[in-house]
Parts: C-alpha cells; sequence; structure tokens
C-alpha cells in the first residue's frame, strides 16, 4: 500500500485525506497481523487463577486462564451444591494444562480427559471453556461465530429463580404475573416443597394447588414448566404426572432420579406430559440410552458437567440423531448464561434457554459487563470476540465465599433460596 502510494506521489500531489486513508489501511493491516500473530501455534497456557463468588444459595466459582501473549479467557466451574472441591479440581488439573497450547481446546479437554483415566469433572469443563474465550479473543471474533454462525439469532428464554416468597398458591400466582408482565413467554417452578419419594396428600393436594394458581395467573398463552428435582419414586411421578395434565405443562422435569434411566423412561411413558431430564449426565452415552427408549424427547444437558462447549454441542448432535430437542440445563451464574447462548444459538434442535438473571442479587450485574439481557422473553449471545464478557475481579472480592451458600432441596423454606439464612 505504502509502495503504490509512493509511485503515485512521484506524478502528483496527495492529499492529506488520502495520506491518512493509506495510513488507515496500514494500521488495518497491522492490527490483522498482530490478531494472527496471537494466534500463533506457539501460544501457551502460564497460569490458572480461581474466583469464589458467594452467591447466596450457590457459591460461583470461575476459572482465568492466562497466556503468554498476554490473552486470558474466562470459565466456569460452579459445581451445584460443592465449592471447595472443585476449585481443588481447578489446581490439580494444572499438571495437564500449564505449558498447553489453549487454541485448541478440544485437544486439551481429550489430554485432561485421558489424564484422569477417563474421568470428568466440572473443572475440566471450567478449563475448556476459557480456552474457547481465548481462541474466540485470538480470532477477533464471538465463540458462536467459530461453532458456524447463528441458526438461532434470538433464543427464547424461560424464568426461574423467580419464586422466593411463602409457599403458598396465592404467593405463587401473585409473582407468576409479575413475571408475565416483564415480557417472560414461559417460567419453571417446584411447588413441590421438601418431598422426597412420597408425600402424604395434604402436601400432594398444595402442590397441584400452586400449579393450578400459576396457570390461572398466567393464562394458556404463556408456558409454564414443572419442576421435579429427581423426588419422586415411580408410582408417585406417574400419580403427579397424570394430575399435572389438565394443566397443561411444557413439561415435568426430572420427575425421579435422572441417573435412572429406565424409571424415568418408564414415567414417560406413563404420562401425557412431556418429560424433560439429562442434567446429571456427564457421558454421551447417558444419553444414546435415554433417547433410545424413544419415550422422552427433550434433554437438559448441563454444560458445565457434560463437558464444557464442546461437551454441550456433542450431546446436542446425539439429541438430534433422535429427533430431540435440547434445552441446555442452567442453574449457574449469569455468565453460563452467555456461554449457553452461544451455543443454543448454533444447534438445530435448540428448545428455549433457562435463565435465573433477572431473579438474583441485584449485584449479581456488577461482576461482569456483557452478558445478554432478556427483552420480551428473548435473547441473543454476545457479539463481543470470545465469549464476550468481562469480568471485574475487585468487585467479585466484595462477595466472599459462604460455608452456607448451599439449597437444602428437601428442607422446608428452600425455596425462598436464602442459603443457610432461615428467612
Amino acid at each position: 500500500m505504502i509502495s503504490s502510494l509512493s509511485r503515485r506521489s512521484e506524478g502528483t500531489r496527495v492529499t492529506r485525506r488520502e495520506m491518512m486513508r493509506a495510513m488507515a489501511g496500514v494500521s488495518g493491516l497491522l492490527a490483522s497481523r498482530q490478531a494472527l500473530s496471537a494466534a500463533q501455534p506457539n501460544m501457551k497456557i502460564t497460569g490458572m487463577k480461581t474466583f469464589v463468588v458467594g452467591n447466596p444459595w450457590k457459591n460461583w466459582l470461575f476459572i482465568k486462564v492466562e497466556t503468554d501473549s498476554g490473552l486470558f479467557g474466562w470459565g466456569e466451574a460452579t459445581s451445584g451444591l460443592e465449592t471447595k472441591a472443585p476449585e481443588a479440581q481447578v489446581h490439580e488439573l494444572s499438571r495437564f494444562v500449564i505449558g498447553e497450547n489453549p487454541l485448541y481446546p478440544e485437544r486439551l479437554w481429550q489430554r485432561m480427559y485421558k489424564g484422569l483415566f477417563l474421568g470428568t469433572n466440572v473443572a475440566m469443563s471450567g478449563i475448556a471453556i476459557a480456552c474457547w474465550d481465548i481462541l474466540g479473543k485470538s480470532l477477533n471474533a464471538p465463540v458462536w461465530k467459530l461453532l458456524g454462525g447463528k441458526l438461532s439469532p434470538s433464543l427464547r428464554v424461560y424464568a426461574n429463580g423467580w419464586y422466593k416468597g411463602p409457599r403458598e398458591p396465592g404467593a405463587f400466582a401473585e409473582r407468576a404475573s409479575e413475571v408475565k408482565s416483564m415480557g417472560y413467554t414461559a417460567l419453571k417452578f417446584d411447588p413441590f416443597g421438601s418431598a422426597y419419594r412420597f408425600f402424604d396428600s395434604g402436601e400432594e393436594k398444595k402442590s397441584l394447588a400452586i400449579v393450578a394458581a400459576v396457570r390461572r395467573a398466567v393464562g394458556d398463552d404463556m408456558d409454564i414448566l414443572v419442576e421435579g428435582h429427581d423426588r419422586f419414586s415411580v408410582s408417585t411421578a406417574i400419580r403427579v404426572g397424570r394430575q399435572l395434565e389438565e394443566y397443561r405443562p411444557m413439561w415435568f422435569e426430572t420427575p425421579v432420579m435422572s441417573n435412572d434411566i429406565a424409571a424415568t423412561l418408564e414415567v414417560a411413558r406413563a404420562i401425557k406430559v412431556p418429560v424433560a431430564t439429562g442434567e446429571r449426565f456427564s457421558r454421551l452415552r447417558e444419553f444414546e440410552e435415554l433417547l433410545a427408549g424413544r419415550a422422552v424427547d427433550i434433554v437438559q444437558p448441563e454444560t458445565l458437567k457434560v463437558g464444557g462447549i464442546g461437551g454441550a454441542r456433542k450431546a446436542a448432535a446425539v439429541a438430534e440423531a433422535a429427533e430431540a430437542f435440547v434445552a441446555l440445563h442452567q442453574a449457574q451464574s449469569p455468565y453460563n448464561t452467555a456461554i449457553n447462548a452461544h451455543i443454543n444459538a448454533t444447534i438445530p434442535n435448540f428448545l428455549i434457554q433457562e435463565c435465573f438473571d433477572d431473579f438474583l442479587e441485584p449485584w449479581a450485574r456488577d461482576l461482569m459487563r456483557g452478558v445478554p439481557r432478556v427483552r420480551n422473553g428473548y435473547l441473543e449471545p454476545p457479539d463481543a470476540p470470545g465469549l464476550g464478557v468481562e469480568f471485574d475481579e475487585k468487585e467479585m472480592a466484595k462477595h466472599p465465599y459462604g460455608s452456607n451458600n448451599f439449597l437444602r432441596l428437601f428442607e422446608d423454606g428452600w425455596e425462598k433460596r436464602t442459603g443457610g439464612v432461615r428467612k
């Protein structure tokens, strides 16, 4: 570009505007070369840091993977109702990670998988996710573009975590109406209190009364999704599922122990409400076995459990082969909202995305910038490079680990999501 400009200047006067355009072109070329240089195969991971954020009902665990190029990526390794163990797993995995190239997330995943004698854990997923973030940043492209581009530019969302008051039909109905007024077209809830395998007739009637109240409050034009949290025996799940039919839920989620595929299929064949499950699965074979039964056609891979971005997409492919839909499970931090959005936008069998974000502590939005917001019941994946989310480490430090920050799903009052604090 400069050589052609020099040849022109020999015969004609170059204007200042033309010079500025030429220099801008050179700057753009240099920037592109720098981006390509950052993506060279000699990049190495130099360290990993963990950050625990004390959300009242579930401590969030984040991973920062650093490289010798100056680029870094963020992953999440929040694991249900434990924190210290997965945090330790992250650091123990450093023997497989430090010195490796982060631009090959799948290769690094396989290294960890084989290094743990074909074992899996949430820390592996979090590390691999951070590497996807680095890969996108190195190429100046959002992860959804690296996954093949958007099939669903706008993703339908269902609300969760919105019910935090008394476990009474009126309270649930009032709050459900508020959720509908926010523009959501679907919401999920667990009306079953502390039930475990069986519950008495009074509690069963109360649970169904809550479902009925929510249906009346939101009308027929809003989907309701009923959460079972693996609570019931087969006989109880079938009895409850049949009673749910008149309220037309979009699905009855994990009515029996999720890993008991035979029990899940038995329930699914006995009721008319669709059954959704899969959040506890950590291996693709489990999805294959479930879907081979031809009774369940909605699966819920948990991205942080099934292998991160690569694992979730593989699970979606298994579901696609069985003509089944995917609704990724998401009960973690807002960062996982963004992670799942990148995945969901690129899979052909996406159904709906779970989201707690509008019902978290107000300070949750101060931790990170770039998480997509739900608008009129839909969201879009970020367009910024990588996963598109920036973290504020100072804000994160304001909310330390809490030893009581865990749900107690089989104790009365768990739905208030106050952790160890009884309110």
